[in-house]
């Protein structure tokens, strides 16, 4: 044979390999707790664990109804949203100075960015092989520092919420609309600017609440206030005065 000449094996797909094993999970027996087969051992478990959490959480909600408000009015500016416990630390950073306003922006995406940006980029700036806390500084401190952060802001914001005031502005009240107040109010066309709810909406203001008395409800009634035009009232003088009585005594309590 001549330098640099050697033997090749060429494969043919056609020829069917000998001696192939077959797909069977490795004996992990040698290392009992250690370590087992992803399958169908480690995702069956896995599988189990949140078929049961599922269950879980559906019974909850079958046994505890989620509260619910009125129909929500884009139009209300006066209404405080409420978001979620998990985003109460974000709605709490919203209400400083330096992240709302003329900042908003730096409190909505520049602050949450950084945060979570860091902790992405967490697992490839500290690349250590040690497991231990104590051995990894970097990680265990920004853990620990954001897990304060959001602690701190997130009882802030539960601390500072005007929990009366705002299961207030959502309550749900049913009105009696076989009333002769609501009656007279339907007939002169009030429903449709005020709501069937007597809630307000579109520039209305609410009915409920207003803490008039009924000869300043008269007098609004018949000459307007604001965006209501006089003369709206078509009814009677009889009606007028059901119609007066009627709303000075409604209420959301």
């Amino acid at each position: 044979m001549h330098r640099g000449k050697g033997m090749k094996f060429v494969g043919d797909s056609r020829v069917p390999a000998t001696g192939r094993m077959k797909n069977i999970p490795k004996d992990y027996s040698e290392y009992p707790g250690k370590t087992e087969a992803f399958w169908p051992n480690f995702l069956l478990k896995e599988w189990m664990i949140g078929a049961v959490f599922l269950v879980g959480f559906l019974c909850l909600t079958i046994a505890h109804e989620p509260p619910l408000e009125k129909i929500a009015d884009p139009s209300d500016t006066a209404y405080i949203p409420m978001p979620d416990w998990y985003f109460l630390f974000l709605y709490q950073l919203l209400k400083y100075t330096y992240a709302s306003g003329p900042y908003n922006a730096v409190g909505a995406f520049i602050i949450p960015g950084l945060a979570f940006g860091a902790l992405l980029l967490a697992p490839f700036i500290d690349r250590g092989p040690e497991r231990r806390p104590s051995k990894r500084p970097f990680a265990t401190g920004f853990m620990l520092l954001a897990l304060a952060a959001i602690t701190f802001l997130t009882w802030q914001s539960v601390a500072t919420h005007d929990w009366e005031a705002a299961a207030k502005q959502g309550q749900i009240v049913e009105f009696d609309t076989s009333a002769e107040g609501y009656k007279i109010l339907e007939a002169n066309n009030c429903l449709s600017c005020h709501g069937a709810a007597l809630e307000g909406g579109g520039g209305a203001p609410s009915l409920i609440d207003t803490g008039l008395t009924p000869e300043e409800a008269k007098d609004i009634a018949v000459n307007g206030v604001g965006a209501m035009p006089p003369g709206m009232f078509k009814g009677t003088e009889e009606e007028l005065d059901k119609l007066a009585e009627y709303i000075s005594t409604l209420t959301s309590k």
